[in-house]
């Protein structure tokens, strides 16, 4: 124990700086006789989080906020000094675009699936053999036990096309930005499957589970469900940052192969020196674990694994310049629909902070799994389709002050049918030929914020045990 361990994490996104902060702080604590580096392939900290400001607005490129009820996020954040940053959204109205029309999303719905009959029997998103076909949840069986299935297959037998079309689809591809036809349940939602395993329903299982809510006067104020930082979440990354011990971090030094030694491992790095750690996290996307692991043959699911690309359009305006506001957060966009953006935020109302005071900043989102090609137009022809898509919602009368477009080439990883067990047996075969590296981040088990940075903790844990 006197020699000093060198851990290497590979990758500066929020897994790779999460797993930093905690083994320096546990180290410290512990005075073990360990080092830490990270290395980062690219010029600049943070993956996926970027933040730009400009003329008085804060706009995000990639994620702009955290599920609050996932713990993980507003802990680290309130560890970085951060705590008293934290700004829960501005709720409100969100909306459903289907057939040229926004429809108001039923209040009392959770990811799509109704926990109120009222709301869901006048709401004008479903015809009434639509409504009929949904009810028959609370009498249709349980299936058959099943290792997994596609996340559509599963609700399409509960709740029948419609409200699969017009409700659920458009919410979780707009989390996962791919076709839930594909998609896995069981590394997506397994809570739904045991719902239904356990209360044969999924409507009466989610009655029966979700914390019933304390009686309100009517008009109170819907709870916000979302945090981010005040100043964008890059603060977050550059708070994680000035924590980490001088040296730590080496920035545009990529991992070009892995080798195992004897009693460590030979990192290859891409300026051509040979970095010697004890223990590896590499906090990278899949596609870059199986190149620098791919002598590999247990890594080869990772190459046939699939990605999406997605690009969203931030743009600034005068508020005078929308006649026909809309009094909510923003929409999502059923796949029936002839339109090719699949979300817009309104961020000036969901994020009042980000906007100067008599301006509007809306975020749109295109990039659907059979039409990726919209990712590769230019700037000006990604703005033009997105505003052409809005006139026909809103009245907008004047150009944007400015935009900002933001391309995400193969950024979104496809948990599709299959996708956690494969994952188990790569980690399994991982630990038995590879012991000592481990992965973590949106390619392996959750891609929000909190999902990447409990990844990050748990490999601290894995190694600190591995090490000991």
């Amino acid at each position: 124990m006197t020699a000093h361990k060198q851990i290497a994490i590979i990758g500066g996104g929020i897994a790779g700086l999460t797993a930093a902060y905690y083994l320096q702080k546990e180290i410290k604590e512990h005075q073990l006789p360990y080092e830490v580096k990270l290395l980062e392939a690219s010029d600049r900290l943070g993956g996926k989080i970027s933040t730009v400001k400009k003329d008085g607005f804060t706009i995000e490129r990639g994620p702009d906020s955290f599920l609050a009820r996932k713990k993980s996020a507003a802990e680290l954040a309130e560890e970085v000094g951060l705590g008293d940053k934290l700004v829960p959204n501005g709720t409100g109205q969100s909306y459903i675009l289907v057939k040229n029309k926004l429809h108001k999303m039923p209040s009392g719905s959770f990811m799509g699936i109704p926990t109120k009959v009222r709301p869901f029997l006048f709401s004008s998103l479903f015809s009434p053999a639509g409504k009929l076909r949904a009810a028959g949840d609370f009498i249709r069986p349980k299936s058959e036990p099943r290792e997994d299935q596609s996340l559509g297959e599963f609700f399409r037998r509960r709740l029948g096309d419609e409200v699969v079309e017009n409700l659920i689809e458009p919410l979780l591809s707009g989390i996962y930005a791919g076709d839930i036809d594909n998609l896995s349940l069981m590394a997506t939602f397994p809570n739904f499957y045991q719902l239904e395993q356990t209360h044969g329903s999924l409507i009466k299982g989610l009655k029966e589970t979700m914390p019933a809510a304390k009686r309100k006067a009517k008009k109170a104020k819907k709870p916000s469900m979302f945090r981010t930082v005040e100043n964008g979440l890059e603060s977050l990354v550059r708070a994680i940052a000035a924590q980490l011990d001088e040296g730590t971090i080496q920035t545009g030094i990529g991992v070009d192969h892995i080798e195992k030694k004897e009693d460590h491992y030979h990192l290859l790095l891409s300026d051509g020196e040979v970095m010697k750690p004890d223990a590896v996290i590499m906090a990278v996307p899949h596609h870059a674990a199986e190149r620098m692991l791919s002598k590999y043959e247990f890594m080869a699911p990772f190459k046939e694994m699939p990605s999406t690309s997605v690009a969203n359009v931030a743009m600034a305006f005068d508020a005078s310049a929308i006649k026909k506001d809309i009094d909510g957060t923003g929409f999502v966009v059923s796949r029936n629909s002839k339109f090719r953006i699949t979300a817009c935020t309104w961020t000036h109302k969901k994020w009042p902070h980000s906007t100067p005071e008599g301006k509007a900043l809306l975020r749109c989102y295109v990039g659907k799994p059979d039409d990726q090609e919209v990712v590769d137009l230019t700037d000006e022809e990604i703005t033009d389709i997105v505003l052409k898509d809005l006139n026909k919602t809103m009245k907008i009368t004047a150009e944007p002050e400015f935009t900002v477009v933001t391309r995400w080439k193969n950024a979104m990883p496809q948990y599709t049918v299959g996708h956690k067990a494969r994952v188990e047996a790569i980690k399994a075969d991982m630990a038995q030929e590879l012991p000592g590296v481990y992965l973590a981040g949106g390619s392996y088990e959750g891609l929000g914020l909190p999902d990447c940075i409990d990844q990050g903790k748990h490999t601290v844990e894995e190694v600190l045990e591995f090490l000991k």
